[in-house]
């Protein structure tokens, strides 16, 4: 049995990583067709529309929050990003040239960070997070980009719907659609991009496709996985070749060879098995794992994933992203804006 699909017009369900799993988010419409290679290029100035700045921009939707160094960055609804010099407490909103859904945020350093979301946008910031470019966007696509990841400053890649993926090697001046990498002749889509110790690249999407790469996204092999279900991303763990991939459900899979063979992982909660969608996780600088999604759902690891702590929040609020506040709390991104809450996911103090 597969979530509610949103929207019109929609041939198959939407699986999208954070996007399906929120009420209030955009859901694609048609389809896109992938194109040859492009360069990147900005638009002129005069035609560069910014997000509106909003006092309510921190409790508005936000479907991804990551480290840019001691500084937290998260991205969503309507061009916003934010940032937090005060581990959460408060947060200022950035001056972002679009309006459209960010879906994912990705930081290889305290100043180079990439933001990547509706229309096929990518955005870029060189300092911290606190002003942004945009370097690339398709509107012909009609639909999102969802996940983004950077090697170091000049390599990386942005996965996304209908089988998208692309790669940058001049830190996003140009970017060049290498789909064809991928055996995805049903262009399913791509929602969870990760890299995983010692052992390189992976890939997670709609109907339990998973693709992986052991020489950092030049080739691929694509894999049968354990679930027939959508998958919304995926996470490497502090163990060599070892990674979980989550989706639908509450469904948890946990790889220890590159994903060649898995174990499904028990969530048990309060009332039962865990059934709701997960859809964003962290590692954590001690090793621990932070996984969170529908129904105020956060879930956390101190064995490498081989075990997991469940706790759904009293507000039952869903969470698309987690990151560390870096004072021993949480910071959860998702419906009702970014909060800080204790290292379970509990509200802070309680």
């Amino acid at each position: 049995m597969s979530e509610p699909v949103m929207g019109v017009g929609i041939c198959r369900p939407p699986a999208l990583r954070k996007i399906a799993l929120l009420a209030t988010a955009l859901s694609l419409l048609g389809s896109a067709m992938l194109s040859a290679p492009v360069l990147a290029a900005a638009a002129p100035a005069s035609d560069v529309v910014y997000s509106i700045e909003s006092a309510k921009a921190a409790k508005s939707l936000m479907l991804d929050v990551v480290h840019a160094g001691k500084r937290l960055v998260a991205v969503g609804d309507r061009g916003h990003i934010l940032y937090s010099d005060d581990q959460g407490t408060t947060w200022t909103q950035a001056r972002v040239p679009t309006r459209a859904l960010l879906t994912s945020v990705f930081f290889v350093d305290d100043k180079h960070g990439w933001a990547v979301g509706h229309d096929a946008q990518i955005l870029a910031s060189e300092d911290g997070g606190i002003t942004w470019t945009k370097q690339f966007e398709d509107l012909k696509r009609e639909s999102p980009l969802l996940d983004v990841w950077f090697k170091d400053v000049d390599s990386g890649f942005a996965v996304g719907a209908y089988g998208a993926l692309l790669e940058t090697t001049d830190g996003g001046k140009h970017w060049e659609d290498v789909s064809d990498r991928l055996d995805n002749e049903d262009q399913f889509h791509l929602n969870g991009l990760a890299a995983v110790k010692d052992a390189g690249l992976f890939i997670v999407g709609e109907q339990g496709s998973m693709f992986r790469s052991a020489d950092w996204g030049q080739t691929w092999e694509k894999l049968e996985g354990p679930y027939e279900g959508s998958l919304f991303g995926v996470i490497g763990t502090a163990q060599p070749s070892t990674l979980l991939a989550y989706g639908l459900r509450g469904n948890l899979y946990r790889s220890s060879d590159f994903g060649s063979t898995w174990q499904q992982i028990e969530l048990k909660a309060q009332r039962g098995d865990l059934e709701f969608g997960l859809s964003g996780g962290t590692l954590l600088e001690d090793g621990s794992i932070v996984i969170v999604g529908n129904g105020g759902s956060v879930v956390r690891s101190s064995d490498n994933g081989e075990t997991f702590n469940v706790v759904n929040r009293p507000d039952r609020i869903s969470v698309s992203a987690v990151t560390a506040a870096g004072n021993g709390n949480l910071i959860l991104a998702g419906q009702g804006g970014v909060r800080v809450t204790s290292a379970n996911g509990t509200e802070a103090g309680k």
